[in-house]
């Protein structure tokens, strides 16, 4: 970047690192929620929650689906990422 445009565009350097700082939270959100080993982990529990009695049956199978959705998420962009796909599939 010249002299010239880094002045001209200095008015929306706070905008720009708006943006970045969405971008890179958003990121970590995405590698938390998709995280195998911390779904695995949740699996794990549930059942444990389930035993205890913490949870009915039907709220273990509800939650059960979900987390099940997520790891099917997860080894797909792994997959993607793993041929080169990138962080975000592109």
């Amino acid at each position: 970047m010249g002299l010239i445009s880094g002045l001209l565009t200095l008015p929306l350097a706070p905008v720009r690192g708006t943006v970045w700082l969405a971008e890179q939270l958003t990121e970590e959100a995405e590698r938390e929620l998709y995280d195998e080993d911390r779904i695995m982990r949740e699996l794990f529990e549930l059942e444990l929650r389930e035993e205890a009695g913490d949870i009915d049956a039907r709220t273990r199978e509800e939650r059960e689906d979900e987390l099940l959705e997520r790891l099917t998420v997860a080894r797909d962009r792994r997959r993607l990422n793993d041929r080169g796909g990138g962080e975000d599939g592109r």
